[in-house]
């Protein structure tokens, strides 16, 4: 399950342990939450979609977060079952409605 090991790499890469996969119930004032979005084999190589929302109480932390983030998955390589980290997009996601400030960036991952 790729969710599970871009969970862990995360938690490690960030030294922080708020990176979950779905909304936690007592929110901490930053998290961050792991979806896989869509998925694909061909020739027996899997491929995923990969959205990773930086959640925080400003604007400027959760934009702050998303580039800790781009950082460490540019040097998720160095596990063994990465073979291909791309970045698709980034940008602001805050919920207007709710005013929770929040970044996304999607990422198209080569895997085993």
């Amino acid at each position: 399950m790729i969710e599970k090991v871009i969970i862990e790499y995360l938690r490690n890469a960030l030294s922080m342990k708020e990176v979950y996969a779905e909304k936690p119930d007592d929110r901490p004032s930053k998290y961050v939450i792991i979806e896989k979005t869509g998925s694909g084999k061909k020739n027996h190589i899997e491929s995923s979609t990969i959205a990773i929302q930086s959640i925080a109480c400003s604007l400027y932390e959760a934009a702050r977060l998303n580039e800790r983030i781009k950082d460490a998955m540019d040097n998720i390589l160095a596990l063994n079952n990465i073979s291909s980290s791309r970045l698709n997009t980034d940008y602001n996601y805050t919920n207007t409605a709710t005013k929770e400030y929040r970044y996304q960036a999607v990422y198209e991952l080569v895997h085993d």
